[in-house]
């Protein structure tokens, strides 16, 4: 069966795809992460933190595959920040916002990973069961309620992150039909699996919605599209 797909393109000079975060030190993965996707979508719906049920049933329903088509360098920053108990910040609803803490003696430090001047194409579906549609999705790309990043809010898009329409009867068909040559990822259970050379993998790339936090896992395919 033939399947209609949302082309998405996120390229920018800095892009922050997720991943297992240990600490102080956030790393970043090649290919988008199914939590990463839910937030950027839910974002150009208008979408609040708090619908975390309207979050968890578009990650449920979201069926995607990535491919490189444009390799970036890995960029590390590292952050240093002294946090005194006063210090207020402004937000985007144009109120500054204080802290309920104590002033730090010695410095907030954290590690970022980014990647530099990358290019990534994604070919996205949903599974048939309920709201939002594909169309609702692509237009809320075209005109978002709210400004687009791309994992981390400096990692601005370069270009409009909606690409166009692409079909195909799995994510790596859909995907192939772009003629780009380079690294791949998509769903294990999409009926397109065995395709060498390729290799299964079980990614935690997921988020717990309802309880804030990133948990649960599903089976990837990594390979080389030629």
């Amino acid at each position: 069966m033939t399947h209609r797909w949302l082309h998405l393109r996120l390229a920018g000079p800095l892009l922050a795809f997720g991943g297992l975060a240990i600490d102080h030190v956030g790393p970043t993965r090649d290919f988008p992460s199914a939590s990463m996707l839910t937030g950027l979508l839910a974002n150009a719906l208008g979408w609040r933190r708090e619908d975390s049920e309207q979050h968890q049933a578009l990650q449920d329903r979201l069926v995607f595959g990535a491919l490189t088509a444009q390799q970036g360098q890995l960029l590390t920053d590292i952050q240093n920040a002294k946090l005194e108990k006063n210090d207020r910040g402004w937000t985007t609803w144009g109120e500054p916002e204080g802290r309920a803490g104590a002033t730090y003696d010695s410095p907030h430090r954290r590690r970022r990973d980014y990647i530099a001047d990358h290019d990534c194409r994604v070919a996205l579906r949903l599974r048939p069961v309920g709201g939002p549609t594909l169309d609702d999705l692509a237009a809320a790309l075209d005109r978002p309620a709210r400004p687009l990043f791309i994992g981390r809010k400096p990692c601005l898009p370069a270009i409009p992150i909606l690409a166009g329409w692409l079909e195909g009867e799995t994510a790596r068909a859909a995907l192939a039909s772009l003629g780009i040559s380079g690294p791949a990822l998509w769903p294990a259970d999409d009926g397109d699996a065995d395709h060498a050379p390729a290799h299964r993998q079980e990614l935690a790339d997921l988020r717990n919605w309802r309880s804030g936090l990133h948990g649960g896992t599903r089976i990837v395919v990594k390979g080389e599209l030629p």
